[in-house]
């Protein structure tokens, strides 16, 4: 396990030492320093030490499952600290009785409500996602072109399932070859390329980027129902036929614009481009009225 990246965030102003392990694409933060802040306690060490030995006894598999890895002490040292995942830690927050541990808390408890009403009315799950995707800024036909997105996934994945195609590793693996075909790069790869680490790729993708991954999953799962693969290396070859189609496509949109399509930005810098191009709009706008 390769440990890419060894960092302080802040957390309430407090730092909290993380790492990010890129084969498993997963943050991983010291328990110790969370413990501290949220318990308040002077001797963080010993009140891990301490819930930890309780958390066991009580048969708690997050504790047992809990690993360690070097990180960078107070005097610049690298020292075995025990780590815990986004998961394992709000499991670990919940055992902590403490006031400021309390938000989290509640904040579970909510998205616990929230998951059973969505199995329970599965329309709700689309309406928060198009809620969170305005909250963050996205435009109207961004979403909408989102969305679109999901459905091309969907019926592909549902393609896959009817060819005996294994979710996990086999849907990783089909997944990077369509991207490297028509984009050159893995999944991981484009990834990096905008900076992104446990992000999703499509939410930081251009309205074009997103159409050509969509036209080449889409045309994937035409190819898969002509052809009807058995094989999982007959998967593969359909999977990069159908990446290379919309390859071809980036090929002739980037001839005809003079620029590449795949870009370095990410939503963020998407959304102050747009954002950009918005008040220069207006700005335009303003003087003409002048005029």
């Amino acid at each position: 396990m390769e440990m890419t990246n060894d960092r302080v965030q802040l957390f309430e102003d407090q730092p909290i030492r993380t790492a990010w392990i890129e084969d498993e694409e997963e943050w991983y933060f010291s328990i110790v320093d969370v413990v501290g802040v949220l318990s308040e306690s002077k001797d963080p060490t010993s009140y891990w030490r301490k819930l930890k030995q309780r958390l066991k006894e009580e048969g708690n598999e997050t504790v047992t499952n809990c690993h360690a890895l070097k990180m960078t002490a107070q005097d610049g040292k690298k020292r075995l600290t025990d780590v815990a995942n986004t998961e394992q830690l709000l499991r670990l927050i919940q055992s902590i009785p403490s006031k400021k541990a309390e938000p989290f808390k509640l904040w579970l408890a909510q998205v616990g409500r929230e998951r059973i009403e969505e199995v329970i009315d599965p329309e709700l799950t689309i309406e928060r996602a198009l809620e969170t995707y305005a909250k963050k800024g996205y435009s109207r036909e961004w979403i909408n072109q989102r969305l679109q997105a999901i459905q091309v996934r969907k019926e592909l994945t549902d393609e896959w399932d009817k060819r005996c195609v294994k979710k996990g590793v086999e849907y990783a693996i089909l997944t990077d070859e369509i991207t490297k075909a028509w984009s050159g790069m893995t999944t991981r790869q484009y990834k990096n390329h905008k900076g992104l680490k446990k992000e999703n790729l499509r939410d930081n993708m251009s309205t074009l980027e997103l159409v050509l991954n969509m036209l080449a999953e889409a045309t994937t799962t035409e190819i898969s129902k002509q052809k009807q693969p058995e094989s999982f290396e007959e998967n593969r070859m359909v999977a990069i036929e159908g990446g290379e189609a919309a390859g071809e496509a980036r090929m002739a949109v980037e001839k005809r614009t003079g620029k590449p399509v795949i870009t370095n930005k990410n939503a963020a810098q998407l959304q102050d481009l747009v954002t950009g191009l918005i008040e220069t709009i207006n700005d335009k706008s303003d003087d003409q009225e002048g005029e």
